[in-house]
């Protein structure tokens, strides 16, 4: 390290990120990862297809090199760093992957996984060793994201993008067992390359954050492991990393969690999806949807639906008359109208010929969004209150969305999830090898042979 005296906060990071073994890691916390790595997988496989995991992949194969990294669900193989962009931009494709709001106000998984799949291809990495390495990178992100959030977020920053980098960055230097100094030596570079912006929602850009952060918390762990150095305080330092990217807030260094006591991955957890959309709708459709089946609700029988949510969800949620898929994942309006319509809300929900269909329309034009002031800013509780045109009532609320870490979804429910994205992927996939691979990743020896089957 070079250029100012030891940073704490980089050198706790390190040595934590740099000694963890699968021994190291608390009950239950390798199942949290190896459900998280199984739910990446597979919207992967089905963002494969979708229009920004087309147009990475396009991007990356313009120039017709070819490599020896596998790009899940496709047939190509690519250069390590461009199947990193491709996989990890197709795993964002869809926004059906997991969430943690509590430890980083954004996706963990989704910068990671693309990233040891492809060195653990590389170095032929076993899959207790790919989730040891998923657990260092969960809690880096945690870890860096305390002292600035919620300001982070509330500022405009895309946080899967800019702590997800870090997280991306911690995971590959656990799985190349890098020193301490070399493993602060990538966390201090990538310091230098978050990005990503909240007003990008709605648009193939923000899956693209996602791929730009895999790759480049790839790229400073191989970086480091070359013996390229940083500034020891370019994370917590004076026009650092938590200066300059805590928003209106300060950075506050007693938020920092202690590293291996209180295990956010335990703790916080991990939340899946249920819905391929954005997070804050998610207690809302359940709402509506369970509201629209005890009352036998139909469309037209609608007079006006509101929606109260918290001033995060009014922040994220931008698009009241959605024209393209994208759009609709981030609009309450549309999403609404698809609950209590369709009673559902799946993947074929934003495919653009299912847009307009006229009964959702119907719904959406009635559905208002409101802010709860009371509300943290971050909350994903939502109050749905239907009135219909005979002059009556229905309200339901829910605290928080089906599929959290206090509340998981099922094996079977999440094997269904799966299954239903594989189904959308390009090229075949060899679905009962993959699951059975999946479920028991920490058995597998080598992660390239259940690259076999993607």
């Amino acid at each position: 390290m070079t250029g100012s005296p030891s940073s704490e906060v980089t050198e706790d990071l390190a040595s934590f990120v740099a000694a963890l073994t699968a021994d190291d890691v608390p009950d239950g916390a390798l199942r949290t990862a190896e459900r998280a790595v199984l739910d990446t997988v597979g919207v992967t496989l089905a963002g494969a297809d979708a229009e920004a995991g087309g147009i990475a992949t396009a991007a990356v194969t313009a120039d017709g090199d070819a490599g020896e990294t596998t790009v899940l669900g496709r047939d190509e193989r690519l250069p390590l760093s461009d199947a990193v962009f491709a996989n990890a931009t197709a795993g964002h494709a869809l926004d059906f992957d997991d969430v943690a709001l509590a430890a980083m106000d954004g996706h963990p998984s989704v910068p990671m996984v693309a990233p040891l799949l492809a060195v653990g291809e590389r170095e032929g990495a076993s899959g207790l060793e790919l989730l040891t390495a998923f657990v260092a990178g969960f809690e880096a992100q945690n870890y860096l994201s305390r002292p600035i959030s919620p300001g982070h977020y509330e500022g405009g920053w895309h946080a899967t993008s800019t702590i997800g980098l870090f997280g991306a960055a911690a995971a590959v230097a656990n799985l190349l067992d890098l020193s301490t100094e070399r493993t602060a030596n990538a966390l201090s570079i990538a310091a230098s390359m978050p990005a990503g912006l909240k007003r990008n929602f709605g648009t193939t850009t923000k899956p693209i954050h996602a791929g730009q952060a895999a790759r480049s918390g790839t790229t400073t762990a191989l970086l480091a492991a070359e013996g390229a150095t940083a500034n020891s305080a370019a994370i917590d330092g004076h026009r650092g990393f938590f200066d300059l990217y805590r928003g209106d807030g300060e950075s506050d260094l007693e938020a920092l969690p202690d590293l291996g006591e209180r295990w956010a991955i335990r703790e916080d957890g991990i939340d899946v999806k249920k819905y391929p959309c954005c997070y804050y709708t998610h207690a809302a459709i359940y709402a509506a949807i369970g509201l629209t089946e005890d009352r036998a609700l139909e469309p037209a029988e609608i007079d006006t639906v509101r929606v109260t949510a918290s001033q995060g969800a009014a922040d994220a949620l931008a698009h009241d008359d959605p024209e393209t898929g994208l759009e609709a994942k981030f609009s309450m309006q549309y999403l609404i109208g698809s609950a209590i319509a369709r009673r559902s809300v799946g993947l074929s929900a934003f495919e653009e010929d299912t847009i307009d269909e006229p009964a959702v329309q119907t719904v959406r034009e009635r559905v208002s969004l409101v802010v709860d002031d009371d509300l943290p800013y971050d909350s994903n509780a939502a109050r749905v209150a239907v009135a219909t045109r005979d002059g009556k009532t229905h309200e339901r609320t829910q605290e928080r969305p089906p599929g959290t870490h206090d509340d998981p979804l099922s094996v079977e429910e999440l094997h269904e999830k799966f299954r239903m994205c594989a189904e959308y992927a390009p090229g075949p996939i060899a679905v009962d090898d993959a699951l059975a691979a999946l479920d028991d990743l920490r058995s597998v020896d080598d992660v390239g042979t259940l690259l076999e089957s993607l």
